[in-house]
């Protein structure tokens, strides 16, 4: 649960905890991105632990393949997947578009009002 530590976390109108929407950034194509064919057994947590090390990367790969259902975590057998070569800048860019979310509802809520910029509209 490490990359939802700075979403804040929202109740529902019936009171239920929730964290806010997440945000994911757009992934752009490298030369040095990896492609391969999935086969029986392959699953975007365990290609994320083979190619970057760390499984909870997964959403990296998923979202990189944003033509496939991304409600499993086994993309389907023979599917042409994109590895992004770089899954850091992923992250960094994860954590700036969630952190200026955090600093807006941040500001929204202390305020009751939208900041919106020196004009105020």
């Amino acid at each position: 649960m490490a990359r939802y530590i700075n979403i804040p976390k929202i109740k529902s109108p019936n009171g239920k905890q929730m964290y806010q929407t997440v945000r994911y950034p757009e992934i752009p194509r490298s030369e040095n991105d990896i492609y391969v064919y999935t086969t029986i057994g392959d699953r975007y947590d365990t290609l994320a632990s083979q190619y970057y090390g760390d499984s909870s990367l997964w959403w990296v790969i998923a979202n990189a393949n944003g033509n496939l259902d991304k409600s499993s975590l086994t993309p389907p057998i023979g599917s042409q997947l994109r590895i992004p070569a770089n899954s850091a800048l992923t992250e960094v860019a994860y954590d700036n578009i969630n952190q200026q979310s955090t600093t807006a509802t941040t500001q929204t809520t202390s305020n009751n009002t939208p900041t919106m910029g020196s004009s105020g509209y």
